[in-house]
């Protein structure tokens, strides 16, 4: 919700801009300059249209009458209409929740599945309308995340986000798999938010890590091992595992997925309480790497987790993001043995603000002490 000083009449007062709901609409008074309304049904009440002051007035998505459309276009008002032809509302207001993703749409699959498989049909060839309404459902979960997480004028969320890279295809059985969940499960505990990209193997880790939060390690182990029974997402015992585990520890702690329908259609895993699914894939990688400010932890993964190194890296190295933010290795072998990718990052950011954020361990525990000993390094002004 963005708030700005306006006059209007002899009085000078705040005015919410975003407004998603009657609430927010009434608390401006007749004032709708400058001001957006979001995913209204304003169908409900008898609306007075005239006695409201228009000035670069936007309706997204909202339900509006006849009459109501005539008169908001007279008085110069913008309206992007409904989208009821698509499987999926374009101007929504909030993340997904895995409950309104899995959601059974008919005997073809859930919500998840109609929407990837209408993504797929035009993936590279999309029409105009359709290429705009991604845009702005992309553009939706850009806004969701910034009202979730709450930037200060420096860039800097309210929450210690710390982003977990991983392999996709890693097994629910793989030793790192119990790393990852074992250390997001540590950094919550300890005032951290995760975030991890929202699909299976590694990202599932670390949401389910997150979301064991509280509970013992003998009971995160039992998880995983009631995980581990199927590690292929494309079977439907590999779901079910996951609701199992949500039945047997009910939990109340938060983590953030960021998955995309643009690779196919991996579902996104049950542990992410707050899902921003979207339809281009270098918005959300940018964005998952961009809001990581607390660290990014790097377990074993193949080469989206190369791509993802350097991609922060990149930001790091630049301060693109105002801060430069600890980058964790966990996996000795396979990032100072196997692809030595710690030791060329070492001597890429010799003498850089970001060369003493950088950090090799195996251990869980390590991972958070080094973190709590590495804050994010506010990038110094060059203006």
């Amino acid at each position: 919700m963005i708030q700005h000083k306006c006059k209007f009449g002899k009085k000078s007062h705040s005015i919410i801009t975003e407004i998603e709901t009657f609430y927010q609409f009434d608390t401006n008074g007749h004032n709708l300059a400058n001001c957006t309304m979001q995913d209204i049904d304003f169908t409900k009440k008898k609306m007075k249209w005239d006695f409201y002051h228009f000035e670069n007035t936007t309706f997204l998505g909202c339900n509006l009458t006849l009459d109501d459309q005539l008169t908001i276009l007279k008085k110069g008002g913008i309206i992007f209409p409904k989208a009821d032809h698509l499987p999926y509302n374009p101007f929504r207001k909030s993340m997904y929740t895995w409950q309104e993703l899995m959601k059974p749409i008919d005997d073809h699959g859930d919500l998840d599945f109609h929407i990837y498989k209408h993504f797929e049909k035009k993936k590279f060839t999309p029409s105009v309308n359709e290429a705009l309404y991604q845009r702005i459902h992309d553009h939706a979960m850009d806004d969701a995340l910034r009202n979730y997480l709450q930037f200060d004028e420096k860039g800097m969320p309210s929450k210690k986000c710390v982003g977990i890279m991983g392999g996709h295809s890693a097994k629910r059985s793989d030793i790192f798999f119990y790393k990852t969940a074992l250390t997001a499960k540590i950094l919550t505990e300890n005032g951290y938010f995760i975030i991890s990209g929202g699909g299976p193997g590694i990202m599932e880790a670390a949401n389910l890590g997150a979301y064991m939060a509280g509970k013992s390690t003998k009971d995160l182990k039992d998880a995983i091992e009631i995980l581990s029974q199927e590690s292929d997402f494309r079977k439907t015992e590999y779901l079910d595992l996951a609701r199992a585990v949500i039945d047997k520890y009910p939990s109340t702690s938060e983590s953030l997925a960021i998955p995309t329908w643009f690779y196919g259609h991996e579902p996104s895993n049950l542990f992410g309480t707050h899902i921003a699914k979207y339809f281009s894939n270098s918005i959300r990688e940018d964005t998952l790497l961009a809001i990581s400010m607390h660290g990014i932890v790097f377990a074993p993964g193949s080469a989206g987790t190369t791509q993802e190194i350097f991609m922060d890296a990149t930001q790091n190295h630049y301060g693109t993001f105002n801060y430069y933010s600890p980058m964790v290795f966990l996996g000795r072998d396979r990032y100072q043995k196997e692809t030595k990718l710690f030791p060329l990052l070492q001597s890429l950011s010799k003498g850089k603000a970001y060369g003493d954020l950088l950090y090799l361990t195996d251990s869980p525990y390590h991972v958070l002490r080094f973190l709590e000993g590495h804050e994010p390094v506010l990038r110094l002004s060059t203006s």
